[in-house]
């Protein structure tokens, strides 16, 4: 479909964007892959469109993107393409018998949206260059038994080196990931005082990823830079708070509480409160009292 040459390896392709000689797309097309994307773009002006999101690539960026999962690449017509940097693609059987092929599918940021990609500073960039050349360089080279180990190597540093700068960036910024964090507050304070908690039930994280248009993913690894907690626990937290509230404002029995903040069975409400307070909710009134 790119009009590339074949890969020199065959479950390995190292692919410098600059070497794309095919004509844009008309308008638009959506891809699945059968492998791991990891891509490194710089003077991008096409756009790239994962579920409802859509990410403009102005700026140089490190995006990957896991096997089976849909995404879609728009160009403008008539712009002449523009694109520099590199795409490494993996098949997940040249991973088999090695512990990459676990390891990987920790990373989060394989399953993050195209907004949540890596910034990589110009040092960031020069080392995660670096690397790839030194992949290109054994990709180039003739297949032999430590080819795959050589490659693999390098491909954990990559992604090592992948998850330190994501974590830097949570950290960087601090302004969106502080406005994403009130929207979460205020979604779930909406979401708890709806008179149809009881029908709705406790809220997914999916659900409320989706209300914050970002992915479950970065969410939790958002929330636990920020605080410590994952989203479950987050939403735990918030639920506690509420609980803690009827039961010393309120005269509604404990179950009737449970039934109101979305629990189907009171048990679960009495067994996460004791878990979170060290108290039973009757305990807790009491002492209150």
């Amino acid at each position: 479909m790119m009009e590339l040459p074949k890969p020199m390896h065959p479950l390995i392709s190292l692919v410098d964007y600059e070497s794309i000689k095919r004509e844009p797309f008309e308008s638009k097309v959506n891809l699945k892959l059968d492998f791991y994307s990891i891509s490194l773009k710089t003077n991008f002006n096409g756009k790239v469109k994962y579920g409802q999101l859509e990410y403009d690539f102005d700026e140089g960026i490190f995006s990957f993107i896991a096997p089976k999962q849909v995404f879609r690449v728009e160009f403008e017509k008539g712009i002449e393409l523009k694109l520099s940097g590199w795409l490494l693609l993996i098949h997940p059987d040249f991973l088999w018998g090695t512990a990459l092929a676990k390891k990987i599918k920790q990373y989060e940021f394989f399953s993050y949206d195209a907004n949540e990609a890596l910034f990589l500073s110009d040092k960031e960039e020069k080392k995660i260059i670096e690397i790839i050349k030194n992949i290109e360089q054994e990709y180039h080279s003739n297949i032999d038994n430590f080819s795959q180990s050589v490659i693999i190597a390098e491909l954990d540093l990559l992604l090592t080196y992948s998850d330190r700068f994501y974590n830097r960036q949570f950290i960087t910024r601090k302004k969106d990931n502080h406005r994403i964090l009130n929207q979460l507050d205020t979604f779930l304070t909406g979401y708890f005082n709806n008179v149809d908690l009881a029908i709705k039930g406790i809220p997914t994280v999916e659900l409320i990823a989706g209300n914050l248009n970002i992915s479950a993913n970065y969410l939790s690894h958002l929330l636990k830079m920020l605080t410590g907690q994952s989203t479950k626990q987050f939403i735990h937290d918030k639920l506690i708070d509420l609980a803690k509230e009827k039961l010393s404002t309120t005269d509604l029995s404990v179950n009737e509480i449970a039934y109101s903040l979305g629990f189907e069975h009171p048990q679960s409400f009495s067994k996460l409160f004791k878990s979170k307070t060290n108290f039973s909710p009757i305990e807790f009134r009491q002492s209150f009292n």
